[in-house]
């Protein structure tokens, strides 16, 4: 009966410990996403090329809402760099759920807006698509869409 008792502890233990070690790892990579995603909206507030080239991948691609594509980490550059450019005003990217495939990819999904100089507001949504690579996250793919008005 002992020894039963004590497998019966010791499986509890085992159990609640790793579960209490996944949740705080979850934790520990959704705030580090969220980090980023605060690093990428004032990489493009500051036009920061150095911090873009840090948490994009080589082969990030995006789609903007005119339908434009960028692809590859030059391209991307560039395009973030004339978008802050053209359509000046606050940026603010608001997290509003991520989403692990795996350990090493999530889904982002962003509430985003843009307050005009004057006073409007342009409301979008992005979705980044986020991997773990050399040790940190990294943004490897955005699309920004931009709801019709029934939406």
């Amino acid at each position: 009966m002992k020894k039963q008792l004590i497998w019966v502890v010791c499986t509890i233990l085992l159990t609640t410990g790793s579960y209490a070690q996944g949740e705080a790892d979850h934790d520990k990579h959704e705030d580090a996403i969220s980090a980023l995603i605060d690093q990428y909206a004032q990489a493009r507030e500051t036009k920061d090329t150095v911090l873009l080239k840090q948490i994009l991948t080589d082969e990030v691609d995006q789609l903007v809402s005119s339908g434009e594509w960028r692809r590859g980490i030059k391209s991307a550059v560039g395009g973030m760099l004339r978008s802050s450019s053209s359509n000046p005003g606050d940026r603010t990217l608001r997290i509003d759920q991520i989403r692990f495939l795996n350990t090493e990819t999530a889904i982002t999904d962003t509430r985003y807006e843009i307050k005009n100089a004057n006073g409007s507001i342009r409301k979008m949504w992005s979705t980044f698509i986020v991997v773990y690579e050399g040790n940190r996250w990294k943004i490897t793919a955005i699309r920004n869409m931009l709801p019709t008005k029934s939406s």
